[in-house]
């Protein structure tokens, strides 16, 4: 195939793909909001029918990138531990160096079974955003405003409305705050420097009072914390669009299971612990850097059938009138059908790039890009 059929291709496969994601998650958050009438009458069944509804939109998203582009995901952990993942609620703690380590990070979900039903700090304005952060309001998710005087009161209400929560969930995490970048980190250690902190390498300083709140809030539910840290072999530098276009990338994952009891209750211990939580994860990123493995057994958690499943059953509900649109379009030979469908066509390949271009580094969130203004949270 010539360069220019192979674009053509490709472009073809973007724009069918996110048809799919886009249209079938509008259907699921329309069904969400009718869900609401549920809430006063039975809140738990209104909680277990949204972790159903949003396991097919974002298992979407891990489809891509463990059928579609045929990622290798490896997780590294003590074999003890890897029997209790999926049975317990935990704290996850990731690192925030890649394009896909949210993706990653759905990925270690959906192997263990807690997908639907898991949880993340994000930022409010996601909560905005059609389809995932519409999604995210229905799962209960937890937003802030990145100003701990306004947050801390709405984050410590939301954590508390989950210790009933019907489902065995995972937190996420991303301590850091932002994505890693040059400029963050060069900021970032001049603050560890002020406050008299061991410098970072890999990472940067993580912003202790989002998760020492986490943990106090969430004490006798969450039964662990996963310390997670993500690499990819050979210097991979993965993006969302490579996972579009298929590109198979190798992930590293080393998971260390800490009982919560070890996590220390008042927020100043909590804060040290963390500090040094930190410190570990950058030994085993030189450790890795150095020697390309992590100090636990390696394993490949099976892929379930459900991500693959739930993707060709949008497919054939949504491909099917998609294409007797456009059958019927070209019979008709009206140009200004024709033009419309074209417009439409450049909108959503607009879309598509504004959708990828979110999780690009160079284009990422600026929080932490102040020094003269950054205030350690």
């Amino acid at each position: 195939m010539d360069i220019v059929g192979f674009l053509k291709s490709q472009f073809i496969c973007h724009l069918l793909i996110c048809y799919i994601f886009i249209v079938s998650g509008l259907i699921i958050n329309f069904i969400q909001l009718f869900t609401l009438i549920l809430w006063p009458i039975n809140k738990q069944l209104f909680r277990k029918i949204n972790c159903r509804l949003a396991y097919c939109i974002s298992s979407q998203m891990v489809m891509l990138l463990e059928w579609w582009s045929g990622t290798d995901c490896t997780l590294y952990t003590d074999p003890e531990s890897y029997h209790k993942y999926g049975k317990e609620n935990a704290i996850v703690i990731l690192n925030h160096n890649f394009e896909i380590d949210f993706l990653c990070g759905w990925n270690f979900c959906e192997r263990f079974g807690v997908l639907g039903s898991s949880k993340v700090l994000a930022k409010k304005e996601l909560s905005y955003m059609p389809i995932i952060g519409w999604m995210w309001y229905f799962l209960e998710i937890v937003f802030c405003k990145r100003k701990w005087e306004e947050d801390r009161k709405t984050v410590v209400q939301k954590l508390l409305n989950l210790r009933d929560y019907p489902e065995n969930f995972w937190f996420l995490i991303h301590c850091e705050g932002t994505r890693f970048t040059e400029q963050k980190h060069q900021i970032s250690m001049k603050v560890a420097e002020a406050k008299g902190l061991p410098k970072l390498k890999y990472h940067l300083l993580p912003r202790t009072k989002g998760f020492a709140v986490t943990v106090q809030c969430l004490r006798n539910v969450v039964s662990a914390v996963y310390d997670s840290t993500l690499n990819f072999r050979n210097n991979e530098n993965p993006t969302l669009l490579g996972v579009l276009n298929g590109k198979k990338y190798h992930a590293d994952l080393y998971v260390r299971r800490i009982p919560l009891e070890d996590v220390p209750e008042d927020e100043q211990e909590c804060s040290t612990w963390l500090h040094k939580l930190y410190q570990e994860k950058d030994a085993f990123q030189e450790e890795y850097y150095r020697t390309g493995t992590y100090p636990a057994v390696p394993t490949v958690p099976p892929r379930r059938p459900w991500t693959l499943l739930n993707w060709l059953f949008w497919a054939l509900l949504l491909l099917y009138p998609l294409f007797q649109l456009l059958i019927n379009m070209i019979n008709s030979g009206s140009s200004l059908t024709l033009a419309s469908f074209a417009f439409v066509i450049i909108i959503a390949s607009v879309g598509v790039r504004w959708m990828i271009g979110v999780t690009e580094i160079n284009k990422g969130s600026t929080y932490g890009n102040n020094d003269s203004k950054q205030k350690q949270k």
